[in-house]
């Protein structure tokens, strides 16, 4: 571990140099492994083969077993951990500086950059490096982008009778899922997709409340897949029928989807496929949500003809969706939608966050090819 910049036992002035030296090399040594990893990103088929089939698979099988015997988020924690330990290296930074202390100051600095070069090697070695892999079209064989934006309102219209259909079948009791089921059972569906295609990996552990609900609420995020624990998080406090669907979005990532697009799909499928009733409602409500808002932007007669079919109760829950997301809007959600965009862009997901919404080709690909492209490949 490394270990925080201590500004109050210092060493003597003539050992100054010599740590200087030592940091400046430990950059220098770990920027080699940074750019032999960045240059193999660019072979995306090379990536394929040896990463997320081969090493990311391997290491998953030593991490995940040990992080699923604990029942707390440990990415949480580890996250707290480095905050602190960043915000306190600040302090001290900004002290030496006032103190005229610049020598140490500049210690602390390239400590950070060491922390950093670390910590991006961490990420894209354990789980980052998904990201430029061949796209999910061409590896799923979903690469049919033919359709008209009728056949696409065609398909929200089948989405759609399908949502409404098992909205009005969920009981008391389905709406009364506790989450550690519903973690369960979207674990279960996820791992059922697994068996069907050999891309579609399965998953060893299921998805942790995150003890950040509260701030996740703020930031405007439902989840999320913490890389450097192989953890999915899920904002437990949001409303129950989005709670399913978001757990197999997080888990599909998981199963080495890094992009947002991908993993939508494969969390879509894996929910349209299980046999509880919530989970399914849940996937196939994403998959209204998502048509919705495609074709609202693009062909509002077909928009406003289909939003006249959703059911009261459908509705009823897009509402609910509407007032708890709103309340918790602010400056906070602006900047971390930035911040987020910025991170998609610069992880091959030049779209950015409407990488999301992108998940609209593989799904009419996906109707549009019988009987099941994911099935023996």
């Amino acid at each position: 571990m490394r270990r925080t910049p201590n500004f109050i036992s210092l060493p003597g002035m003539k050992n100054r140099p010599s740590t200087y030296r030592k940091q400046l090399i430990a950059m220098a040594a770990l920027c080699v492994p940074i750019i032999l990893l960045s240059w193999f990103q660019n072979y995306p088929y090379a990536v394929e083969r040896f990463y997320s089939s081969g090493f990311y698979r391997g290491i998953n099988y030593i991490i995940r077993p040990v992080v699923n015997v604990v029942p707390f988020s440990i990415g949480d924690f580890f996250y707290t951990v480095i905050i602190i330990l960043l915000l306190s290296g600040i302090y001290r930074f900004f002290h030496a500086v006032f103190k005229g202390r610049f020598k140490i100051a500049g210690q602390f600095v390239l400590r950070l950059i060491i922390g950093l070069q670390i910590g991006w090697l961490w990420f894209y070695t354990l789980w980052g490096t998904n990201y430029y892999r061949p796209p999910a079209a061409e590896l799923l064989h979903l690469t049919d982008t033919s359709y008209t934006l009728k056949d696409v309102a065609d398909v929200a219209g089948r989405i759609i009778d399908s949502a409404n259909t098992l909205r009005a079948t969920l009981d008391s009791a389905d709406l009364k899922q506790p989450n550690d089921t519903i973690y369960v059972r979207a674990l279960s569906a996820v791992n059922d997709l697994g068996t069907t295609s050999p891309k579609m990996k399965p998953v060893w552990d299921r998805a942790k409340p995150s003890m950040y609900s509260h701030l996740l609420n703020y930031v405007g995020t439902s989840g999320y897949y913490n890389p450097f624990t192989a953890e999915a998080q899920i904002n437990y406090l949001m409303p129950l029928h989005d709670r399913p669907f978001v757990s197999c979005h997080e888990m599909a990532h998981q199963t080495g989807w890094a992009r947002e697009d991908e993993a939508n799909f494969a969390g879509y499928v894996a929910g349209i496929r299980s046999p509880d009733r919530l989970l399914k409602y849940s996937s196939y409500f994403a998959g209204v949500e998502e048509f919705m808002r495609y074709l609202r932007r693009r062909d509002t007669v077909a928009y406003k003809d289909l939003r006249s079919r959703i059911s009261p109760l459908v509705v009823g829950d897009f509402k609910a969706d509407s007032a708890y997301w709103t309340k918790y809007q602010g400056p906070a959600e602006a900047v971390s939608s930035l911040f987020f965009d910025k991170f998609l862009k610069a992880n091959n997901q030049p779209h950015g966050l409407r990488t999301y919404n992108r998940m609209i080709r593989l799904t009419m690909a996906y109707y549009r090819k019988p009987p099941d492209p994911l099935k023996g490949e």
